[in-house]
């Protein structure tokens, strides 16, 4: 008959074992944001690909606005780049991201998504961004 006590509690340590290993996850990520005034241009991030620190792009590296407002134009600026998230000592081809803001006629707030589309020697890839972007006049 001590049976059933000594399954209840291996029971309960079970349950509170499960509970405190449960993991939470973050919904929300911290959005970089960028201020730009009517004319104005400031550089977004590097873009380029490598394996081992050796370029695997074979074409230029597009870049595409999702859903942009009229205001902005995002363009790669071509160079050499220094591959840092990598470690990586040598420079590989690749460019910056550059936004650029035109004829803004009030203050507004964007959320700007782009992503960046590589043709590479293992085929399409492809990298996405976010941004909050304040316009001025």
């Amino acid at each position: 008959m001590r049976v059933w006590p000594r399954a209840i509690l291996a029971i309960l340590q079970f349950g509170v074992a499960a509970l405190l290993s449960v993991t939470v996850a973050h919904a929300q990520q911290d959005v970089p944001r960028v201020a730009l005034k009517s004319g104005e241009s400031t550089d977004l991030g590097l873009v380029y690909f490598v394996v081992n620190c050796r370029s695997m792009v074979v074409g230029d590296p597009e870049v595409e606005a999702l859903d942009p407002p009229a205001e902005v134009t995002l363009t790669i600026r071509k160079e050499m780049v220094l591959p840092r998230a990598q470690n990586c000592a040598n420079k590989v081809p690749g460019g910056t991201v550059v936004l650029t803001a035109k004829d803004v006629k009030e203050r507004k707030e964007v959320r700007l998504t782009y992503r960046v589309k590589y043709k590479t020697k293992d085929g399409d890839r492809q990298r996405s961004n976010v941004f909050n972007v304040s316009l001025f006049p």
